[in-house]
């Protein structure tokens, strides 16, 4: 009892410590170790299929917000962060001739990431109409704050002097100056811009209860036309001169060799210049006019710079080449007193034969006096250079291709018709017939074009001008009715009964214009 008392078993340390309860097993798990076990199951899960891992979605560049409680809001900033973005001094590498007061312009590329940024969220909304509608009202805040900021920029850009100095490039200053440059990436970021506008169909309704985008649009484009406008009309005043000196043949012409003929041919003073000056002109339109919205100024240039050539080339007389001076033939001599003096020894080279050259020297080349077709035709080579209004676009733009590409039917017409008056013969050929081949030739020229060169062909030598004989000074007459291919359309009936009362003077020796007046105004 003492020595049960002294040892007792709960005082006695145990030998290891109590296992832990075993852990319920679930019985999905013992089925499924059941299955697994089974040797059955091991030889059908050899043949199992592993299913194929669940692609990621494709990255994208601008990803939409998502569409909760405070998603207008976050949309609103993102887009003022986009804004900001846009109109943020650029890094990296600087042009020194760009930078303006520190500042360079703005980088192409600018306008199409805010549009891809605007064109993410709307596509975003586009299932959901009222929501589509609210982001189309969210819009309108960041971009009217862009539009004021653009154009605070831009205004004291088109006040500045350097804008248009000089007002055309030239070989000396063949790239734009610094404003010229800040200016046109202001244009070009509105031009990208409009560019998304179009693809989203944005700004193109008038009605009020529409996107409301209308007034942007119409910022957008003033902006592109305030900066491209006056560089255009500075090259077109810059070529006008040079086009309307072609009327007056030049004196002394400068000649260039043709290689594949003896003859130098030679051109009037203007077209030299053009050579030099065109291609100068061509790069620096195809970055003015880029935009849609400058296809109409581009349009503009070329028809009144086709219309200018017309009429001066029209209107020029072609001096006749003089014949080339003849040799001089000397005289015979005279037979004088026979001399007592006695002739000189002649010297010894006289008894050396002499061999035949290997072959005779080449005659020197003819020069060929500029014509009025040669100059048409060389001009209109030059003028094919300058970019053209673009074939496919919006409607509204199409009229302006349609227009240049008359003009230049009108100015190929007309080096065809200079170029076969100068070769045809009426010989043998009866008024009749030489009226209705005039007629052809003269089918793509306005009826007052073609009038004054068949006037100095096939007319009186006494025929007085065209102008004088509507009544008119040649001034007026140019001012009136020569201002364009409208206004020519437009006068050319009342100025040809006007000259046919003229010539019904004396038809017998007018009786090839006479004819060729009655078959153009569709008299008889």
């Amino acid at each position: 009892m003492i020595n049960a008392l002294k040892h007792p078993n709960f005082f006695r340390p145990s030998s290891r410590p109590a296992s832990p309860a075993p852990a319920p097993v679930q019985p999905d798990s013992l089925q499924s170790m059941d299955k697994a076990a089974h040797p059955l199951n091991k030889a059908l899960n050899n043949f199992r299929r592993p299913s194929p891992a669940p692609a990621p979605p494709p990255a994208s560049t601008t990803p939409a917000l998502v569409q909760d409680g405070s998603y207008l809001e976050m949309l609103s900033l993102k887009f003022g962060e986009g804004v900001s973005k846009a109109l943020a001094q650029p890094t990296g590498l600087t042009n020194p001739a760009e930078m303006l007061a520190g500042k360079r312009p703005l980088p192409a590329g600018r306008g199409s990431a805010l549009g891809a940024l605007i064109a993410t969220e709307l596509n975003a909304a586009r299932g959901t109409p009222h929501l589509y509608r609210a982001v189309l009202r969210t819009l309108h805040r960041p971009l009217s704050v862009l539009l004021t900021n653009l154009s605070s920029i831009l205004v004291p850009l088109l006040a500045s002097p350097a804008f248009l100095t000089p007002s055309a490039p030239t070989a000396q200053a063949p790239t734009p100056n610094a404003v010229q440059s800040h200016a046109l990436g202001i244009a070009k970021f509105a031009e990208e811009l409009l560019l998304a506008f179009d693809q989203l169909e944005l700004g193109t309704d008038n009605d009020p209860r529409g996107d409301g985008l209308k007034p942007v649009r119409e910022g957008l484009v003033s902006l592109i036309n305030k900066v491209t406008t006056p560089l255009v009309t500075g090259i077109r005043n810059e070529l006008i001169p040079l086009i309307e000196s072609l009327e007056y043949p030049a004196s002394q012409s400068a000649p260039r060799a043709t290689p594949a003929s003896k003859t130098s041919a030679f051109y009037h003073p203007s077209i030299t210049t053009l050579q030099t000056v065109v291609p100068i002109y061509s790069r620096a339109l195809a970055r003015y006019t880029s935009s849609q919205v400058a296809q109409s100024a581009l349009a503009n240039l070329l028809v009144s710079v086709l219309w200018k050539a017309m009429v001066a080339l029209s209107h020029r007389s072609d001096v006749s080449p003089s014949p080339p001076p003849s040799p001089r033939q000397g005289g015979k001599k005279r037979r004088g007193s026979p001399s007592t003096t006695p002739p000189a020894t002649p010297p010894a080279s006289r008894f050396i034969l002499k061999l035949p050259p290997s072959r005779p020297p080449s005659p020197p080349a003819a020069p060929v006096v500029a014509t009025a077709a040669g100059d048409c035709k060389a001009l209109l080579d030059l003028i094919n250079q300058l970019p053209r209004p673009a074939p496919a676009g919006p409607s509204r733009f199409a009229g302006a291709g349609e227009a240049v590409d008359a003009a230049f039917k009108g100015l190929e017409a007309l080096s065809v018709f200079l170029e076969v008056l100068q070769t045809l013969k009426s010989d043998f050929k009866s008024a009749d017939s030489m009226a209705n081949e005039l007629l052809n030739l003269t089918e793509e020229i306005p009826t007052l074009i073609a009038l004054p060169p068949l006037l100095r062909m096939y007319g009186t030598r006494d025929i007085p001008p065209v102008s004088e004989m509507s009544g008119l000074s040649e001034e007026e007459y140019r001012r009136g009715c020569l201002s364009g291919f409208g206004r020519a359309e437009e006068c050319a009936t009342v100025v040809g009964q006007r000259v046919l009362q003229r010539l019904n003077v004396s038809p017998e020796a007018n009786d090839v214009v006479l004819r060729w007046l009655y078959l153009e105004l569709e008299l008889d």
